[in-house]
């Protein structure tokens, strides 16, 4: 017998649920649908177009002003800055003159605590003590500018030559730095400043530079690394560009961005590490100059028990603007390096 369905002049029979659409009308589907999809496309690439685009500089700024750990952090940093910048105008009286109101009843078992012309009172040499610890934030912005920036140049140095040729260059120099960072910071500045005859201000910047330039040559020697197999850096090359340019200006620039945020970092480390050598009695012998760790070792800690003071302001200034310099850097990290991000 003749099936029905084949019979001519039978009706199609209706297709059933599951059954695959004609191929025309799928066809004309996804049509539509990759249409809707490049305009789309074409919408945000105009968009975009318009715009300018987003630099990886420009979208750090926005995040770092989204972030309120960027926020507190740069106000303690900027008004440390100010403070140190304006600090003759802002002090109310010359750091290193003695008033003689402090010193008729200075003794050694009486220091003058507040007045109204002496808001945080007398020094053990009867001078005034707010105006000695605000000159102390020049000092110790001076020491620890230097000594960062002496450190990163150092650092700089070294990692750009490990990164760039490698080899036996690369192996001499990181066994260098493994030496340096096999012993604790503190320990290896204060080697450093008992190797000098007279220690002085120079020698604290110098030892605190030193013990920063290993954590510099290894960042940037990483990132070095990283860049040289990076396929602009082997196009660079294919193209026959010399090899000083490709590192100048191709794997350095792209290599420093890790480096001067942990340079922020490394900043409130110089502030602790020269204060604590100022503080063991290291830094510099001058009575006269105002600096943070040293009205801390020479002050605070001898006349303790008479005034506590001397110590806790000293004390407080140097972590809070260790703190504002750490919380600036950490979010700078988190909004540079897309792979800190939260």
């Amino acid at each position: 017998m003749t099936d029905p369905t084949t019979q001519a002049g039978a009706p199609a029979p209706a297709p059933r649920a599951g059954d695959e659409r004609p191929g025309g009308v799928r066809e004309r589907s996804i049509g539509r649908l990759g249409e809707r999809k490049k305009a789309r496309l074409e919408e945000l690439a105009q968009a975009s177009a318009e715009k300018g685009g987003v630099s990886l500089l420009r979208d750090a700024l926005r995040r770092l002003r989204r972030n309120p750990v960027a926020i507190v952090g740069g106000t303690i940093v900027g008004l440390f800055i100010l403070v140190a910048v304006f600090a003759p105008l802002i002090a109310p009286h010359d750091p290193v003159q003695r008033f003689a109101e402090l010193t008729k009843t200075l003794t050694v078992d009486n220091i003058p605590g507040a007045s109204a012309e002496h808001p945080l009172g007398s020094d053990p040499l009867g001078r005034d003590f707010l105006s000695r610890l605000i000159h102390g934030s020049r000092q110790t912005l001076f020491v620890g500018v230097l000594a960062t920036l002496i450190g990163l140049a150092l650092g700089v140095l070294l990692g750009v030559l490990a990164g760039a040729f490698g080899g036996w260059v690369d192996v001499v120099l990181m066994r260098l730095t493994d030496v340096m960072l096999a012993l604790p910071s503190l320990l290896l500045a204060i080697t450093l400043v008992a190797m000098v005859s007279k220690s002085s201000q120079w020698t604290v910047i110098f030892a605190v530079a030193i013990v920063n330039v290993p954590i510099f040559a290894r960042l940037l020697r990483g990132s070095m690394l990283a860049q040289r197999e990076s396929d602009h850096v082997l196009a660079a090359r294919a193209l026959g560009v010399k090899e000083r340019n490709i590192v100048l200006r191709h794997m350095l620039p792209n290599s420093l961005t890790a480096v001067i945020v942990q340079a922020t970092l490394t900043f409130a480390v110089a502030i602790l590490d020269a204060a604590a050598l100022s503080f063991l009695g290291l830094g510099d012998p001058d009575i006269n100059r105002a600096e943070w760790g040293l009205m801390l070792g020479n002050d605070g800690v001898r006349y303790f028990e008479v005034r506590p003071e001397l110590a806790y302001y000293p004390a407080l200034a140097i972590v809070v603007v260790a703190l504002g310099f750490t919380l600036l850097g950490e979010a700078m990290r988190e909004a540079i390096d897309p792979k800190n991000r939260r």
